[in-house]
Formats: C-alpha cells, structure tokens, sequence
C-alpha cells in the first residue's frame, strides 16, 4: 500500500470512528448533564465540600464556582512542586524552581499543560499521578461545565439561572471523564503503554552505552491528557515516546481521543436546546475547517522542497517512522485545534506553510473542533457573530435559537474573541522587543518568530504545544507565558458566562419568514466563513511575517 493510500485509510477509519460515537456519546452527554438524579458517589462528594447540588446558579454565582476551584488549584499544585523533594515517590528530584512551578500550575489548571522541563528528569511519581493528573481531569470538566451553562443559556427562557457549577463539575469526572479515561487506559496497556511506579530501569544502546529509562504511570495518564485535550506528557517527547504511544494502533486511538469529546458535544448541545439539527450545523462548520487542515498540512509535507526530503519521501525530520508523515500530519492537526498540546512529533521541523496552517489551527481559537467545553462555547460565540452579521446584511434584528441578539449579546461575544489576539499579539511584541525573549531565541528570522508567536498562541488559546527551538525555560517566559495562561483560558470564560446569563433571561420570539434558518449548509458555511475572516483579518500580518514568508522563501 502507496503512502496516499494508507493516509486515506487512517483518515478515513478515524473519521467513520467519530461519526460513530457522535450520537449515543452526545446524547449520553446530554442525559448527564440533563439528569436530576446524583449517584451515590457524588452525594459523597458534595457532602465533602459543602455543596448542594441543586441549587441553580446565576451566571455570577457560577462563575465564582469556576474561579474559586481553579485559584485553589493553582495554589496547591504551586505549593505541591515547590516540597517535591520531601514527598514519597518522589525519584530523588529537587523542588521546582519558584518561576517553573508558578508557570506549571497555572499551565494544567488552565488545561493549557505547557511544560518548560522534561517530564522523566524533573517530576517525581506521585507530582505526576497525584498533582498533574488530577488536574487533567479537573480543568476538562471545567471546560465541559461552562459550555453546558452557555448551551442552557441557550435553551432556557425568563430565568437567569445556569444549573449548578459543583454538580456539572462532579458529573464531568465521575459520568464521563473517569469511565472513559479508565477504558482507554487499559486499551493503552493492552497495546504496549507502560503502567507502574518503577524507578527505571538502566538499558544497553546498540552503540555500548548505558541509558536510563525511566516508568512510571503513563498509561493512565496518556489516556486523560488525551481525552481531556490536556496535553502535557510524562515524558519530554510526549506522543513521540514509545511508552506513551507504542504504534500506529495506538496512535490513531489516541487521536481519536483528542477529537471524541470536542466531535460530540454539538450532539449534546442540539438535544439540549430541542434541535439536534442546530447541533449537525455546529459539528459540518467544525469537521470543514478541521478536515481542510489535515489535507493541507498532509500535502504540504508529502511535497516538501529539497533534495534529501524528496528522496526521504517527504518532510520526514522530526517525525516517527512508526507513524509516518500521514499519522503525524493528522496528529498535529488535531492537536492543536483542540486545545490539546500533546505531540508525536516535532512542529518545529515542519515546512514553513505547514508550521502556518498549525498556528493557524489555534488562532482561529482552536474551535475545530476545539477543546473540551471550549471548543463549542468558542464555536457558539461565533455562531453568534455569524446571526449578527447576517442580520446587518438583510436589515434584521439577529435571532439564534428563539432569542434576539442584541447590543449587549454582540459586546459580550465581540470581548470573547478579541482577548486571545490581544494577549498573543502584545506576548510576542514584547518578546520580540526585549532581550530577555530574545536570548532565548536559537532562530533568527522569519523561523524564530514563528516560534515565539507559536508560543504566545499555544499559550493564550490553552493549547500547550510548542515549536521546540524556543528555549522558554526562562523567568521571563515562565512568568510571561503563565499570566497569558491564566487570562486566556479565565477572561473568555467571564464574557461566556456572562453571555449565558444574558441569553437565559431572554423571552422566545416566534419564528417568522424572516428569521434565518441556522440549521442549514447556508448556514454552516456562514460560520465557517465568519470564523476564517475574523482569525484571518487578525492574525494574517503576524502570519505573513512569520510562516508565510518562512514558506514562500523556499
């Protein structure tokens, strides 16, 4: 079989995968979070932190719950790096420099998981399984609870109540994330991922020379980073490592996991609000502008310039021969416009165009198809924008969903989409401007910004993937790129929020011959088209001085 082919054929297989599981997953989704019934184990759980579960929220109440959990999470997993050396398990590590473990907390509370050390050489066991995975799952159901609350804000009329924070929270974990993480993982081991507290063992290379391989419980936590689009791996070559991610099987599975979460919550979201048709026009503008990525930066690779890359058959540098150019390309794709992070190969070696198309994935705010949670409540903001603007072209007041969009609506999505450019922009002005970004800069040119801007975008879109060339272990990444993290992932979720209030104290307006119809292709390509237009007017300088002119070059 001719590589074309295979590339074909794992597409394929992935895609039928996720067309399988988009509606019992969606609609099981819907349930949980529809249900007015706690299982015993959550009754537990909102007994231990003085919860009542069935008190409805308004949007400040919830967004209270989101801040709170979150600010408590930073703190403990700060105050956990910086006593590493006197917990159990620990491998003999030293603490976490105050700058690193100030910029780690922040990275896997937010579900960003950039790491700026090597996972094997820094983190002992229990920080790994007790501190980092603990928040995987976590920061995920965060995610999930604010867009269940915009998708209710969606379907409910004259209430400005929510549901319950610390009920969507418990049920995330406990319904969906555990479950589905647990089988995963048992898959992983089954297929060859390692699963112990081992303190390594010490190997013979073909060259004579000893190595140090260390274990650990990386099956576990492969399948959470994955299906909770978290990202950051245990090792320092994250999906590239053969105990995270042993073969092809395995890396089509996890791929599959980055995607079946953000794939399916349009199902949810349609059968929350009535429509599942609505839903089928959310995931058709997701799976274009997904799929047109994977083809490009497929191609793009296929066809890179150069003597030794054609006779290699490609882009091959940086890429696993075990996955190929096919299953590397469809990886990085779906891996940064999740919101994910994780890698199983090195974006730094991609071509120009192809690094461009990367970026691109998550400045459009990685809703194609997004992180958990948010992906659909970014994808919904710009759903709102695409009634607005076709209301301004028929001469109507928008309407999405029975509900007028009105001056209030619009500012509060308009603030929505416009912090992630500004925190990404101004982050690399200022690296590129002072010396500190630029002494940790090993490229010049068109090359070495991208990599800085690549960081900035990775970092204000929660995404956690790097261009590898940065040297970002500095005070002033560490400490740059963590207050990024922190207002890209918390000032979104104040004007989602926010939004959902606004929308669920609106009154339903009857549907005339007027109203547009947001169930249809037409529709589905307005918003992809709003969605392009929008990243592309903002981002497309940035873009030209970096990738673009990297690729043109050649």
């Amino acid at each position: 079989m001719n590589e074309t082919a295979a590339d074909v054929l794992q597409i394929s297989a992935l895609v039928v995968a996720l067309v399988l599981v988009h509606r019992p997953f969606g609609d099981y989704m819907a349930a949980v979070y529809s249900s007015d019934r706690h299982l015993r184990v959550e009754r537990w759980i909102y007994r231990s932190i003085g919860a009542d579960p069935d008190a409805e929220m308004r949007w400040p109440a919830y967004l209270r719950g989101v801040l709170a959990l979150s600010a408590v999470g930073v703190v403990f997993l700060y105050a956990f790096q910086r006593v590493q050396d006197r917990l159990p398990l620990s491998r003999g590590f030293d603490p976490i420099p105050p700058d690193q473990a100030f910029n780690t907390a922040v990275s896997f509370v937010s579900n960003t998981n950039w790491q700026s050390y090597s996972g094997e050489a820094a983190m002992g066991h229990l920080i790994q399984a007790g501190g980092l995975a603990v928040q995987n799952f976590l920061s995920a159901a965060v995610g999930m609870a604010v867009a269940i609350a915009l998708v209710r804000g969606f379907a409910r009329f004259r209430t400005g109540e929510l549901g319950n924070f610390w009920a969507d929270l418990v049920r995330g974990v406990v319904r969906v994330l555990l479950p589905v993480a647990a089988a995963a993982a048992v898959v992983l081991v089954a297929l060859g991922a390692i699963q112990n507290f081992s303190g390594g063992t010490d190997v013979h290379t073909l060259t004579g020379a000893t190595q140090h391989i260390t274990g650990g419980p990386i099956a576990s936590q492969e399948a959470i980073k994955d299906l909770g689009t978290n990202g950051g791996g245990p090792y320092n070559a994250n999906s590239a490592h053969p105990f995270e991610n042993p073969d092809g099987i395995s890396n089509i599975l996890e791929i599959f996991l980055l995607l079946v979460i953000p794939f399916s919550l349009p199902r949810t979201f349609g059968r929350m609000v009535g429509s599942v048709r609505q839903g089928y026009a959310i995931v058709a503008a997701m799976a274009v502008i997904w799929l047109a990525a994977v083809v490009a930066v497929t191609v793009i690779e296929h066809q890179a310039p150069g003597s030794a890359s054609q006779l290699a058959g490609g882009g091959t540098e940086g890429k696993e021969q075990r996955f190929g150019i096919g299953g590397s390309s469809l990886f990085a794709v779906s891996t940064t416009m999740t919101s994910t992070g994780s890698v199983n190969s090195f974006h730094d070696s991609y071509q120009g165009l192809s690094g461009g198309v990367l970026i691109a994935g998550m400045v459009l705010g990685e809703i194609a198809p997004g992180g958990v949670g948010s992906g659909l409540y970014g994808m919904l903001i710009m759903a709102v924008i695409a009634v607005f603007i076709a209301g301004l072209m028929v001469g109507r007041t928008p309407e999405y969903l029975g509900k007028k969009i009105d001056t209030r609506e619009i500012k509060l999505a308009a603030c929505a989409i416009l912090v992630t450019p500004a925190l990404v922009l101004i982050g690399t002005a200022l690296a590129m401007a002072l010396p500190d970004g630029e002494e940790a800069m090993t490229n010049v040119g068109p090359h070495g910004f991208s990599e800085v801007l690549y960081a900035y975008a990775s970092a204000a879109n929660n995404n956690g993937s790097a261009f590898a060339g940065l040297g970002a272990n500095t005070e002033f990444f560490n400490t740059t790129l963590g207050i990024t993290m922190l207002l890209g992932r918390f000032l979104p979720m104040v004007f989602v929020l926010a939004l959902a209030g606004s929308l669920a104290e609106r009154q339903r307006v009857p549907v005339t011959a007027g109203t547009l119809s947001t169930h249809k292709p037409l529709f589905s390509g307005l918003l992809v088209a709003t969605t392009v237009i929008v990243a592309g007017l903002t981002f497309f300088p940035a873009l030209s001085l970096g990738p673009l002119a990297e690729g043109l070059a050649v």
